[in-house]
């Protein structure tokens, strides 16, 4: 028994050491995998900030693009107001060059057959067209030039409202478009007419609108 009892207490002791070291191997795979998660957490936290920087970049590119294309439309919405008001006056304008003609006909008219010269209705006389020329410091034109520059101010709506009609649209260079396309960037709600009887093509975006009477043309 006397000799028994060392070799029991070695094996009892190998066992224990057994014991500890597979615990050892045990702890440390466990470390080793906690270092792995840990490694592949940050690497997805590494990841979502990436992500997070590149959304609000992408974010912040698109709200430049937006504001800037408001501010392209208002000062398009602006030039046409004042090409409006510029074709009202323009009209006003070709009315009383008309007006003018007439009177002149029937002044001409009545010298042929010596009998005084008949007032004609809505037609101003001289003072009156002096006075209202030098209140909006405009000089004298013929029928055809007043009709020219009018031609002129309605391919410049057209224009202006095709540029609207594409920047609300995102429309490119090129893209077709109808009358009924543009109705609603027009103040009548119709395309204008050529006071001369022209016909207007629209052309694709990017081109400027055309009269087919020659030299009711955009300047370049």
């Amino acid at each position: 028994m006397k000799t028994l009892l060392p070799w029991i207490c070695v094996v009892g002791l190998l066992a224990a050491l057994g014991w500890v070291y597979a615990t050892g191997q045990k702890k440390d795979a466990e470390l080793a995998a906690l270092r792995e998660d840990s490694q592949q957490l940050q690497k997805l936290r590494g990841e979502q900030e990436e992500a997070k920087t590149a959304s609000t970049t992408a974010e912040s590119d698109e709200l430049v693009r937006l504001r800037k294309s408001n501010e392209d439309l208002l000062r398009l919405r602006n030039e046409v107001g004042q090409l409006r008001k510029e074709n009202q006056q323009l009209s006003a304008q070709v009315q009383s060059a008309q007006a003018q003609a007439l009177g002149a006909q029937a002044q001409v008219q009545a010298l042929r057959t010596n009998v005084a010269p008949m007032p004609v209705p809505g037609q101003p006389n001289a003072a009156a067209q002096a006075a209202f020329a030098a209140r909006y410091g405009l000089t004298a034109q013929t029928p055809e030039q007043m009709q020219l520059t009018v031609c002129v101010n309605n391919l410049r709506l057209i224009d202006g409202a095709k540029q609207q009609w594409a920047l609300e649209k995102q429309k490119p260079s090129g893209a077709l478009l109808t009358a009924a396309d543009l109705a609603p960037y027009l103040k009548t709600n119709t395309l204008p007419a050529c006071p001369a009887g022209g016909v207007y093509t629209l052309n694709p975006v990017g081109f400027s609108p055309i009269c087919n009477i020659p030299g009711h043309t955009l300047s370049k």
